[in-house]
């Protein structure tokens, strides 16, 4: 090509500043888009890091702090087992609690407000024949779900007759009953009694996975027995530094390896420190990408392999954390899990945030899955053991009790 043919001058000014101003606005273009990319890679992870962190510092005391710092005196991140510092105090437990059951009627105050004062007002005025379907539109928009829903009005139009379902109190009880039955008995207590019990603890980014396992860790040492965390969820680093916060204070033993070490050797690592300390219990935080990511899966699938090796029978217990401020979500993640590891229970965390408290009967519907603690507040004592009794009263608590609760909080 004859570069020398081309002559610049003959060109017009106007079109040479055009055709330059086009190109620099393009780059620009690119540069932004490259941009929002790297920003949405991390976005997911980050927020739920944060939040993480936010509920493990506050839960603990601990004082704030850049991310990644960690607590005044806390040994330095070492690829081997790290003892914890001094543990601090923790406050009682609900179990040993004189409380009662006041706090899960405060937890469930959001969605008693919601779900029980429109089931209040609708059973309240005249009754007819179209109670059924206004129970529906309620039960739905509560995040109980259409399924679940289905059946409680079968049982009610199957149940009820013509002049019992125009009285308020027939049809309030018979709705708490049907609820309660819904619920199934409660999760077995774990004994920990394999020296050590291994519990694999499973769940989407951003649910209080980590922060679920530093309160039960707390609530554990404080009951007198030896546990050990395995810091398993490698490819987080703020998750890492979380779970050693919770096991500096509670005086739990953290397992870690290098951060994006393979979580297998990290799990089984742990598994092994933990039956040659003669540990009650082994609790192992995991990955917890999206639910859609089939190599997710792969991975918990294999994780459960390796902790079998580590201890013939493990793990002794998988449990998954939910969020009940996504509701159906929250369904829908735990059965693409369920799919690849075979779940035992569930942790219900923020319970006490969403007025769709519903999705407890949903879950325990739906899923045939016992709920074994919820959490209700940010504090250690707020991840209490699941009472289907308790829930349903909290649940279904009359008006005149608001008063009584109130003044009892």
């Amino acid at each position: 090509m004859d570069f020398g043919a081309f002559d610049l001058g003959a060109m017009d000014i106007g079109a040479v500043v055009t055709l330059i101003g086009g190109l620099v606005f393009l780059g620009l273009v690119v540069l932004a888009i490259r941009k929002m990319a790297t920003k949405q890679i991390g976005a997911g992870d980050s927020d739920g890091d944060a939040e993480e962190e936010a509920l493990a510092r506050e839960a603990l005391g601990v004082p704030d702090a850049p991310i990644g710092a960690l607590p005044p005196g806390h040994p330095e991140a070492q690829d081997q087992p790290t003892e914890s510092a001094t543990a601090k105090p923790i406050s009682p437990t609900p179990a040993a609690s004189a409380e009662g059951r006041r706090p899960m009627r405060k937890g469930l105050e959001k969605t008693r407000k919601g779900f029980m004062a429109q089931i209040n007002q609708l059973l309240f005025k005249a009754l007819d024949e179209n109670l059924v379907d206004d129970l529906e539109s309620i039960m739905i928009t509560s995040d109980i779900g259409i399924r679940t829903t289905e059946r409680v009005l079968e049982d009610l139009r199957g149940q009820l007759s013509r002049k019992e379902i125009r009285d308020p109190s027939v049809v309030r009880a018979r709705l708490e009953a049907r609820v309660r039955e819904l619920l199934g008995p409660p999760a077995a207590p774990l004994a920990w009694q394999h020296e050590p019990t291994v519990m694999m603890v499973i769940g989407v980014n951003g649910v209080g996975k980590t922060t679920t396992i530093g309160k039960l860790a707390a609530r554990l040492v404080q009951d007198g027995k030896k546990v050990v965390l395995a810091a398993g969820d490698t490819f987080r680093a703020a998750a890492v530094e979380q779970l050693e916060i919770w096991g500096d204070r509670s005086g739990a033993l953290v397992v870690r390896g290098p951060e994006g070490a393979d979580p297998s050797s990290v799990i089984y690592e742990a598994i092994q420190k933990a039956r040659s300390i003669g540990a009650h219990a082994c609790i192992c935080d995991t990955a917890g990408r999206l639910h859609t990511k089939v190599n997710l899966m792969e991975e918990l699938k294999k994780l459960r392999r390796v902790m079998n090796k580590a201890q013939a029978g493990a793990p002794h217990e998988v449990m998954m954390v939910l969020d009940a401020t996504t509701g159906q979500n929250a369904i829908a993640q735990a059965r693409q899990f369920k799919e690849a590891v075979e779940v035992n229970s569930i942790a219900l965390t923020k319970l006490d945030g969403t007025a769709k408290g519903g999705v407890v009967v949903a879950i325990c519907d739906e899923l045939g899955l016992p709920v074994r603690y919820v959490g209700i507040g940010e504090k250690v004592e707020d991840l209490r053991d699941f009472d289907p009794d308790e829930f349903v009263e909290a649940l279904f608590a009359t008006p005149e009790a608001e008063p009584q609760m109130a003044n009892a909080n």
